[in-house]
């Protein structure tokens, strides 16, 4: 299987198109240019997310990633891996991409169990689908190594010796004129069982997914193990069944692992026409679940971090609250709210202020900031825009105002992805919340528009 690494907004075209390649311009297969047109007309129909969409390059069709990272697995095995753009911007190179990708994927929720150590990740020269499929195989290891756990069924069935009880009634239906038979019910110690069944099932899918040679042996090695427990024929369904018997906290892993492998709703392989993309997410929450996770560690007793809030909602009718307001971040001391904080995953430019530009920020999210602070702050405090730190954009921006709101001012920090840290102002008011960072960053008691840098 073949297969290309591209960045986010990267557009794509047929090899048989006569337009040139070039940075972030790049050729596939012709028939595997057709499968992605269509399934840009597909997420159209269907209101799917726009992880694709169609777009022209010098007169000529073409298709364009959005803000999706991760992987897209063709039907015929060809793979786009997708990074983020950041990597490109720091000219981190893919590599490095790629190890900034899945650190900032640990701190999903759906990947709390990806443990890969910085040397061991820096060496793994291979797309994230096979990083991940390592992942999977060392768990299934684990599990095996430990052994895999049977349970008592109950079977029903006609034998020649009378085994468990004599199930009466249909004895003496089938065997009314059969001495030799006993219609019996009796439990089955087996390792037929959910858990079993499903790691098996995953096994066989990451045997067809992967190109590393190395998985491919020990997925079959470990197949070995599972030759007596059958496939899953509906995996949702096994999911459901699944029981975690006391003692079984070393399946949780490898079964979490099989169900971002099977999961239905975005599948590794396709089925049918309407398929879905594969282990792709949004850059939008990735981004923020990254910088939540670190943002807590930076905060001062007894402040505490709390993410999606719904307490507030924009405007009352008929006695019911429409429009939720929901910030990515709310810093609160006890129940007081005393910063609103949103993500966003866009690159901005410190050094375009002027004219049309306004250093890449939009309207909508003044607006959107605007209302937070007049909801959960009652108009009177700071609001907080975060955007991902480059080259371009080092230090915090000078702090915006609202004209008829004296008393709420907004922010536009940069968070360092390599250092974890969110880059702060020299006001009393961050000072003093991010007292550790503040020391750990070395900065100095200044004005409002004090300039720290990235460790």
């Amino acid at each position: 299987m073949s297969g290309i690494s591209i960045y986010e907004f990267d557009v794509l075209i047929p090899t048989t198109s006569a337009a040139s390649p070039s940075e972030e311009l790049h050729t596939i297969p012709a028939v595997v240019y057709e499968w992605l047109e269509r399934q840009c007309l597909l997420a159209s129909n269907d209101n799917r997310p726009a992880w694709l969409r169609l777009t022209q390059r010098r007169g000529h069709r073409a298709v364009q990633v959005t803000s999706f990272v991760g992987v897209i697995r063709a039907p015929d095995g060809y793979q786009l891996e997708v990074l983020p753009k950041v990597g490109k911007e720091i000219g981190a190179g893919a590599l490095k991409a790629r190890q900034l990708l899945i650190e900032m994927l640990c701190c999903l929720q759906t990947f709390r169990h990806l443990r890969m150590d910085p040397a061991k990740l820096a060496a793994a020269r291979m797309p994230l689908l096979d990083i991940f499929i390592g992942e999977f195989l060392s768990a299934v290891g684990h599990v095996v190594k430990r052994g895999l756990r049977s349970h008592y069924t109950t079977e029903q069935g006609n034998l020649f010796a009378l085994r468990g009880k004599l199930v009466m009634a249909s004895h003496l239906r089938q065997n009314l004129y059969r001495a030799d038979r006993f219609f019996t019910e009796h439990d089955e110690f087996s390792i037929d069982r959910p858990e079993n069944r499903l790691l098996h099932t995953a096994l066989q899918c990451a045997l067809k997914l992967t190109t590393s040679q190395a998985h491919q042996q020990l997925a079959r090695e470990l197949q070995f193990v599972f030759a007596e427990v059958p496939i899953s024929i509906q995996p949702n369904l096994d999911f459901q069944r699944v029981r975690l018997d006391r003692g079984m906290g070393y399946y949780e892993e490898a079964l979490a692992w099989s169900k971002l492998i099977l999961d239905q709703q975005s599948p590794v392989t396709g089925h049918g026409g309407n398929t879905a993309p594969s282990l792709l997410f949004p850059m939008e929450s990735v981004f923020e679940a990254f910088v939540a996770k670190h943002l807590a560690m930076q905060l001062t007793r007894p402040l505490h971090l709390k993410s999606q809030a719904r307490s507030h909602h924009l405007v009352r009718h008929r006695e019911q609250n429409w429009f939720c307001l929901k910030p990515d971040l709310l810093i609160k001391n006890a129940q007081t709210a005393l910063l609103v904080l949103d993500t966003k995953w866009k690159l901005l430019d410190g050094q375009k202020a002027n004219g049309a530009k306004k250093y890449g920020l939009a309207q909508s999210d003044f607006y959107q900031l605007q209302a937070y602070g007049q909801s959960y702050l009652n108009g009177v405090g700071d609001v907080v825009l975060i955007y991902p730190r480059t080259e371009a954009f080092e230090q915090p921006l000078p702090v915006f105002e609202f004209p008829r709101t004296k008393g709420l001012r907004l922010w536009v920090l940069p968070f360092c992805l390599t250092s974890r840290q969110l880059l702060i102002p020299g006001n009393v008011l961050f000072k003093t919340m991010f007292k550790d960072a503040c020391e750990h960053l070395n900065s100095s008691i200044g004005n409002d528009q004090h300039q720290p840098t990235c460790p």
